[in-house]
């Protein structure tokens, strides 16, 4: 009796043991779904068998124009064989340096990521030739440069910040069928609308002296003038560029702005970030949304120099979308509304990876 006492007890204690495993097991199924996911620091920084582990990341991709062949610069920062985020910067003509923020939370969240330098910004060639600065041409240089860094459907996902916005954008309409997700932060889909706001809202708002003599430059072509920049600077781009006193601005954003390339940003966008009057003035693509079926975030700010409902119109006119709204925010939201931004980013890459989205 003795003997079988001792066998039925332990029997109980393996069940019971057997028993409490399990239901730990799926008491949180999304716990246990990311942690599987999530990856060691030893995973996430290993470089072995990566073709730009020399050059720490950086990679020069060839790209073919119709001007002829020319690079454009990469870096990657981490290894996630399931997440892998292109930036593509604003402007057109800025650099991806502003973008710098992100060391400060991509790693921490086991996403890898890819800095980008468009054609004819910063560390990328600098071609002098107005006819490549079209959109088209754009969105067949991030197609190539896709390829060369070979994402795909499976982990790919596109940022796309002002500028970058239409290009990810206009890139998603041509190319979606690569894309695991897409990002459009800080853009309209329609450039009148947001001229259109420009005018409603955001310059009566403004000193109108101010205005007046901002205006009146602008009409003198005098946009070189150091009392042009000045003006918008104190009475525009504080406000709704980033909403900071210009003395602490953050360093990448003032390195990203001395390097605009006003050869490609004056005649898409015009002189300022106060409405647009290039080659983008008639740019919409509003009526195009629904064609766009990958999972879309697309991110407002409250003080931003586009309508915040028009940005989260695009989250409801796409086929899966969703918004994330900055209520401190600018048109530079990761910066003065950058827990917000982040969290919001950070939680729908990682819910798209994990297919709750």
């Amino acid at each position: 009796m003795m003997e079988i006492s001792k066998l039925t007890l332990r029997a109980l204690l393996a069940l019971v043991f057997f028993v409490l495993t399990a239901c730990a097991a799926v008491s949180s199924p999304n716990e246990a779904d990311d942690h599987a996911r999530s990856l060691s620091p030893s995973t996430y920084h290993d470089e072995t068998g990566r073709q730009d582990r020399l050059a720490g990341g950086v990679r020069m991709i060839t790209v073919q124009t119709p001007k002829g062949p020319f690079r454009v610069w990469t870096k990657r920062v981490g290894n996630n064989p399931r997440i892998k985020v292109l930036l593509l910067h604003g402007g057109p003509g800025a650099t991806h340096e502003y973008f710098e923020a992100l060391d400060s939370y991509f790693p921490d969240a086991d996403i890898e990521y890819y800095y980008y330098d468009q054609l004819g910004s910063a560390r990328s060639d600098q071609p002098d030739d107005p006819e490549l600065w079209e959109i088209p041409r754009f969105v067949e240089e991030v197609e190539q440069v896709r390829q060369a860094l070979d994402l795909n459907k499976d982990n790919f996902y596109l940022l796309g910040q002002s500028w970058g916005g239409i290009l990810a954008l206009e890139y998603a309409l041509k190319y979606q069928q690569h894309l695991k997700g897409l990002v459009i932060s800080n853009m309209v889909a329609s450039i009148p609308l947001y001229n259109e706001y420009a005018g409603r809202v955001l310059m009566p708002a403004m000193n109108p002296k101010a205005l007046a003599e901002i205006l009146a430059l602008e009409k003198a072509g005098r946009f070189t003038d150091p009392r042009y920049e000045e003006l918008l600077m104190e009475h525009f781009y504080v406000e709704h560029i980033l909403r900071m006193p210009i003395n602490e601005w953050p360093e990448p954003v003032l390195r990203s702005f001395a390097k605009l390339n006003k050869k490609i940003y004056v005649p898409m966008q015009g002189p300022s970030e106060m409405g647009a009057s290039g080659k983008l003035e008639r740019w919409d693509r509003t009526s195009d949304l629904p064609k766009i079926t990958v999972p879309t975030l697309a991110i407002g700010a409250r003080y931003d120099t586009m309508e915040p409902a028009q940005m989260e119109r695009i989250a409801k006119s796409v086929k899966r979308g969703r918004y994330l709204y900055c209520p401190a925010g600018s048109h530079l939201a990761l910066y003065d509304d950058q827990a917000t931004y982040m969290q919001g980013l950070i939680q729908f890459i990682k819910d798209v990876d994990t297919g709750r989205f």
